[in-house]
This record gives structure tokens, sequence and C-alpha cells, in this order.
């Protein structure tokens, strides 16, 4: 079982969405730093993707400093890594992007979007401050 969720689907290359689902696991705290990271193998088995997909995925995580490789220890999210402003922007950028599309496609207007956002924003965090930053 993966520590992250993603569900492959076509359109976009595996390799994008797992780096994607990833990286969002880390920027949210769904993986902390110092969790251990799944290898090649188990990465290729849970996703049923090719082991070349596999390595190129930890390969490019470990590139852009989210993962380090502890010899002895294995593959963990990286303790020294910390997303910043942009990087937290970009992937909240790509879930509004589906949001807004599946929207579009099921008919919904800006204005029911946008009230859609806010209840939850209230029903989650029972605040609609717009100042608020999270931790």
């Amino acid at each position: 079982m993966l520590p992250f969720s993603v569900s492959l689907t076509s359109g976009d290359s595996p390799f994008r969405q797992v780096v994607f689902a990833a990286t969002r696991a880390v920027v949210s705290g769904e993986m902390p730093a110092g969790a251990p990271f799944p290898s090649v193998r188990e990465l290729s088995q849970a996703l049923k993707i090719n082991p070349n997909t596999a390595h190129k995925v930890v390969a490019e995580l470990v590139r852009i400093g989210l993962l380090e490789v502890l010899p002895g220890v294995g593959t963990v999210v990286s303790t020294s890594w910390r997303a910043s402003d942009d990087e937290r922007r970009a992937l909240l950028d790509d879930e509004i992007e589906r949001l807004v599309v599946e929207a579009r496609r099921l008919g919904l207007s800006h204005d029911d979007v946008a009230g859609a956002v806010e209840r939850w924003w209230t029903t989650l965090f029972g605040s609609t401050d717009r100042q608020e930053r999270a931790p």
C-alpha cells in the first residue's frame, strides 16, 4: 500500500501523475519529513507501471529535493525540503483547473463554484476569513 493516493488516468503520463501525487502528499503533510518512500519495485507493482517509469519518478523526486536516499535506510521524504508559496500555489492551480473544467462540464456557474468552495471552507475550517493562512 502506498503512503499517498494516486488514480492514474489517461491523457497524462503516469510519470507526471505520480510525481504530482507524491509532491501533493508531501506539501499537504500527508507524508511528513523522514517518512519512508516506497521502493521502485513497490511503486511499480502498486501502480502497475513500468519499473523504468517508477525509477524515473523516484529519481525526479530526489532531483528536486523532495526525497533523499539514506544508505542503509532507504528513500525517505527529505527533512530539509520546504514547499515554497509558489510550489503550494502550483499544486493548488492544478486542482483548481480540474475543478473548473468539471464544473463547466456539468453546466455550473462561477457563482456555483465559488459558493461551494465557501461552504466547504466553512464546513472544514469554521471560517471564511480570507486573510488566514494555513500553518
